[in-house]
């Protein structure tokens, strides 16, 4: 069985239709979206519009959550979250409420956004220094709780990874389609950093019968239009997104 595992568009609609392009050249069986799709300065409605036209498996992301939850007091501190409310429709938001947290989607092969108990915890990284550090075998398996499915997928950090476990388990993260840096403040101020601009997704595929080493997985940096996107970000004022879509790191320090 051959997977595309894509997560993080954040509205990146320009990236997402080279990604959907490359997924379309090798032959997989099944494509999923691993959440955060909506939520950005670029383009959300066309974003919704393109992934209604193909076949993803789509679970829920925090900022899926964040569109509709959010009271009216943090849109109006959010110009980039009132921006999505305006121009998503009300057949894109209700699709957004309905989207499930996890998906199971064979007995091998378990889907979240963040970890199996929370679309907001880092399942690989811990981030208190500032920048993502791996965590440690024991610590990814008590974030876990009991998940046992031999390939655990989950987005939210924007990083490629492919970790074992000491279980036998093994945890892919595809990296993000829409964003390749990010700074937040929770749960302490972070950033995380690709180093280039390409849109990033995963293809793991099924070699054998036999146990997690039979799954291959394959990390695709994609090229696209990069500077359209800027360009939406920048419309939207928000020029941090445009130096992150650039260049893939995080906003250089103010020189004192």
């Amino acid at each position: 069985m051959k997977i595309a595992l894509v997560s993080d568009i954040h509205s990146n609609v320009f990236a997402l239709t080279a990604v959907i392009e490359d997924i379309r050249k090798r032959g997989v069986d099944v494509s999923v979206n691993l959440g955060d799709i909506l939520y950005g300065p670029i383009a959300p409605q066309a974003t919704y519009n393109l992934l209604m036209k193909h076949d993803f498996i789509t679970i829920s992301g925090n900022q899926d959550r964040q569109i509709y939850e959010s009271s009216i007091k943090e849109i109006e501190c959010n110009p980039t979250l009132q921006f999505i409310l305006d121009d998503v429709n009300e057949d894109a938001l209700n699709w957004l409420k309905h989207l499930p947290f996890d998906h199971q989607l064979t007995n091998e092969v378990y889907l979240c956004h963040g970890s199996p108990t929370s679309d907001q915890i880092y399942l690989l990284e811990n981030v208190e220094e500032g920048q993502p550090i791996l965590r440690q075998d024991e610590e990814i398996l008590g974030l876990l709780a009991g998940q046992k499915s031999t390939v655990i997928c989950c987005g939210h950090t924007h990083i490629s990874r492919a970790v074992s476990l000491s279980s036998g388990q093994i945890v892919v993260n595809p990296g993000s389609v829409g964003l390749q840096a990010y700074t937040d403040d929770a749960p302490v101020i972070h950033s995380m950093e690709n180093f280039n601009s390409c849109a990033a997704y995963a293809i793991i595929e099924k070699q054998s019968s036999s146990p997690s080493s039979a799954w291959n997985v394959q990390f695709i940096k994609v090229p696209y239009d990069v500077e359209s996107a800027v360009k939406a970000s920048q419309l939207r004022k928000r020029e941090d997104w445009a130096h992150f879509l650039r260049t893939g790191r995080k906003l250089p320090k103010p020189i004192m």
